[in-house]
């Protein structure tokens, strides 16, 4: 009630920049919620993840260093901040992996949003995906308590249901479907159930993903940012899987 007016009015009133320097706030955050679970005893990896991801996401925005080069560069100093920072050498490979992992997950995907906003339709298409998200986990909740009977996926996250994950996809494709006959008038139907649809499913496997590593960190929530609601990785989450699918779809298919 009082993150989301906010938000919204942050997306509307405002141009690309302060945009750009929300969803940098939000990688640096993102990555050391991460870091904190993957690595509980290393006080300083969120923090060294966070400043590092800031940098990765101009590059991947703006082309300003190629990115292959760039990827080259992270993975070089991974390897070598993995080489010098031994603590138990069991274990060195698999955190060098979970580092890496980190920032293909947070700076990468959330660049997404940055280069939807950036796009023609930018703020309808930012709105879009935001209602995409929020009416499908809305759905999901309320036809998953009060029809749910069969289980999803039991080992990732034993409280979700197949009927919910039907219910929020047809609440992905209702709110679509109200954003062409409202603000975004140039979606036609066909464009918008399937749109909803595939970016809907992205949405809530991102949501089971990050279900995923919560569950093998043995944490519960990815941060207390928010009280009630967890942490920056627990409401980006399905954001995280569905900027991209957007992206796809404006900027190849529309």
């Amino acid at each position: 009630m009082i993150a989301l007016p906010i938000l919204l009015v942050f997306v509307l009133k405002t141009g690309f920049f302060p945009f750009f320097c929300l969803i940098l706030g939000l990688t640096a955050a993102g990555l050391l919620e991460f870091n904190r679970m993957a690595f509980p005893q290393r006080k300083c990896a969120g923090f060294v993840a966070a400043f590092a991801g800031s940098l990765l996401l101009p590059v991947v925005v703006f082309d300003c260093v190629p990115f292959p080069l760039c990827l080259t560069l992270l993975f070089l100093f991974i390897a070598l901040l993995s080489l010098l920072k031994i603590r138990d050498i069991k274990q060195s490979a698999g955190e060098a992996g979970l580092f890496l992992l980190g920032f293909l997950y947070i700076p990468l995907l959330l660049s997404y949003l940055v280069l939807l906003r950036e796009m023609d339709h930018g703020v309808k298409w930012i709105f879009l995906l935001l209602i995409i998200v929020m009416s499908g986990d809305t759905a999901a909740f309320y036809v998953g308590s009060s029809f749910g009977k069969r289980k999803l996926y039991p080992i990732v996250s034993p409280n979700k249901s197949v009927e919910g994950m039907v219910g929020g996809l047809g609440g992905s494709i209702i709110g679509t479907l109200l954003a062409g006959a409202t603000f975004f008038p140039e979606l036609t139907i066909a464009a918008a159930v399937a749109t909803a649809f595939f970016v809907g499913l992205l949405g809530q496997l991102g949501d089971l993903f990050e279900s995923l590593l919560k569950r093998s960190f043995g944490v519960k929530d990815s941060g207390n940012i928010f009280p009630g609601h967890g942490g920056m990785l627990d409401r980006l989450d399905s954001v995280l899987f569905a900027a991209p699918a957007l992206y796809i779809y404006a900027r190849y298919f529309f």
